[in-house]
């Protein structure tokens, strides 16, 4: 019998992760779902078939939550082969002047710290056996910056980086790692709780959009993992055909 890779994916209660998970599974993963609604988890388990799914309760920003998490994993699924780092959100859309500074230190736990620590603790089994393949999920928005993406942002951009650096820590082994780069997104919780519930503000935002759809993330997880060993997908940066760049704007005195 040939046993299934092993996926772990955060964020994978809903949106983008819960879309990941059902597009892995279908290729053949065993997938571990991570997320902080258990109840959300295990709906979403109800898809799959036995041992093809399993849900795990953790919360990214807490360090001993993960890391009673990852204890508690059966001995089959303790050596991961892909690691989908999807959990991130955004908070508000307020100049860097009248945000709230809250807002910014839970998306820099959440993007940045919850991140990098899972990958911390993940990536030293990747480097003992030879394999595996990380993605990072970052945003246009680490390239491209806009008013009131300040925090969001700058997290997204360290997301970039902090992958581009992980191939010149990992140069010399078969791990890879790809950063992921969505645009205008839709069909998921992100903007609802960027704007904390506002959803005449959030149906105005994809109004007439035809948006990034979860399941469109879901297919480029697929086809980067699908790809040969040999090959190491970098970046991938996806718009809507309706989002594109701008002018730059001058303002005078």
């Amino acid at each position: 019998m040939i046993s299934r890779k092993v996926a772990l994916v955060t964020g994978a209660s809903a949106g983008f992760g819960a879309a990941i998970v059902t597009k892995l599974v279908s290729d053949g993963y065993s997938v571990i779902g991570c997320a902080r609604r258990m109840d959300k988890l295990k709906c979403l388990g109800e898809k799959f078939s036995e041992g093809h799914f399993y849900p795990l309760q953790l919360d990214i920003t807490s360090r001993e939550s993960v890391d009673k998490a990852l204890e508690s994993l059966p001995k089959n699924l303790q050596s991961i082969d892909l690691l989908v780092n999807n959990a991130g959100l955004a908070l508000g859309l307020d100049k860097s002047y009248e945000a709230d500074f809250g807002d910014w230190m839970t998306m820099i736990n959440t993007n940045v710290v919850g991140l990098i620590y899972l990958t911390r603790c993940i990536l030293p089994k990747m480097v003992e056996v030879n394999r595996g393949l990380i993605i990072n999920l970052g945003s246009t928005a680490g390239t491209i910056p806009y008013p009131g993406a300040n925090v969001y942002g700058a997290s997204k951009a360290f997301v970039k980086q902090f992958s581009l650096n992980l191939r010149a820590d990992l140069a010399g082994t078969k791990i890879r790692v790809t950063n992921l780069e969505p645009g205008l997104c839709e069909g998921t919780e992100f903007s609802t709780v960027r704007f904390k519930g506002d959803h005449k503000r959030v149906e105005k935002l994809y109004e007439g959009a035809h948006a990034i759809q979860a399941e469109d993330i879901a297919n480029t997880v697929s086809w980067v993992a699908s790809q040969p060993e040999h090959i190491n997908i970098n970046r991938i940066e996806i718009m809507p055909v309706s989002q594109t760049y701008g002018p730059q704007p001058v303002y005078r005195d």
